[in-house]
């Protein structure tokens, strides 16, 4: 069926109000869920509402959670979500790592007692607006088996970087390091559209282009070894490096109500100014230059923010639709 942005918004908002969340909770989880279904990006819009409410209604998640943002130092910010949803933490200490940055050149912030169920790109660019270069990463559960292996150690381990652009939309790099993100697969399975080669083995290790089978097997990293040294190194920088949980700890200490599991996010910020000087942006600009004039090149992102210009209906599963007003009761 087709919604327009503003009935996503208000759908959003009964379902979370309704089911345990203040008001500031409930605005920053709409923004979240709203941004996605206005770039089209579906595995992290209204598919995600049935978990963020079956951890509110399990009392995993506090829905009312008051995050707090401190310094430790000039340039490491300390971020406690107070066992709620990511956005709102995200969205309090954004201003507080973005001055950071600008004054110092560098600074870094640990995000922990969150739950992280949306994408990366929308705190790597509230930080590109703000003239900086920011990157991104997360764990999630074990779903992904290292290079080589058949039993899972890594999430998804989500890797986003945004390089800022003055007056024009950030270049965003937002990428699982498994081929595939968790979220899509799970689209795939409701549509029956089976994957490419590679994304998976089934429970029985084999190599499946079965979403549903690859679901109750594993996912592998993109590029063999390369994805799965990234994982890796996401996995420490979100779990070791903030002192918050690592995939499998998560997964442990998960009530596995469907519902993201609660975990950290490793952010960094830099001040191109700082770091290069004034002319920065102008330098950048002629490697766009040459980069725009390679016929089929595209940069990371563009797609979606070409998305973004449409701001007319979207297209929504009905039984997603019907589920998550279901939800409101």
């Amino acid at each position: 069926m087709q919604l327009t942005l503003d009935e996503i918004a208000e759908l959003a908002t009964r379902v979370f109000a309704s089911n345990g969340c203040d008001e500031a909770n409930t605005r920053a989880l709409v923004r979240t869920i709203v941004a996605a279904e206005r770039d089209k990006c579906l595995s992290h819009g209204l598919f995600r509402v049935p978990g963020y409410v079956a951890s509110l209604r399990s009392g995993k998640v506090k829905g009312a959670a008051d995050p707090t943002v401190g310094s430790k130092t000039p340039v490491m910010i300390s971020v406690d979500g107070d066992d709620g949803f990511a956005p709102l933490a995200l969205e309090r200490s954004a201003p507080v790592l973005a001055q950071a940055a600008k004054t110092m050149g560098v600074a870094v912030a640990a995000v922990t007692r969150t739950h992280h169920f949306a994408a990366l790109w929308p705190e790597v660019e509230r930080l590109a607006g703000q003239g900086l270069i920011a990157m991104a990463c997360t764990n999630y559960i074990p779903v992904v088996a290292p290079m080589g292996g058949l039993k899972p150690i890594f999430g998804t381990n989500p890797l986003a970087i945004a390089w800022p652009r003055p007056d024009r939309d950030p270049v965003v790099l937002d990428m699982a390091t498994s081929a595939m993100a968790r979220g899509e697969v799970q689209i795939a399975a409701r549509e029956g559209h089976a994957l490419p080669p590679g994304t998976g083995l089934d429970a029985n290790g084999r190599p499946s282009t079965d979403p549903a089978e690859i679901l109750k097997g594993v996912l592998l990293p993109f590029g063999g070894h390369k994805g799965s040294g990234l994982a890796l190194m996401v996995e420490l920088l979100s779990a070791a490096a903030i002192g918050e949980r690592f995939s499998f700890e998560s997964a442990e200490q998960d009530n596995k109500d469907g519902g993201p599991p609660r975990g950290g996010e490793f952010m960094l910020a830099l001040s191109p100014e700082l770091l290069a000087g004034p002319s920065w942006a102008g330098h950048a600009e002629t490697f766009f230059a040459c980069f725009d004039a390679i016929e089929g090149a595209r940069l990371p992102g563009s797609r979606r923010m070409a998305n973004r210009l449409d701001q007319g209906p979207r297209q929504v599963d009905d039984a997603l639709v019907e589920r998550v007003r279901g939800l409101c009761a």
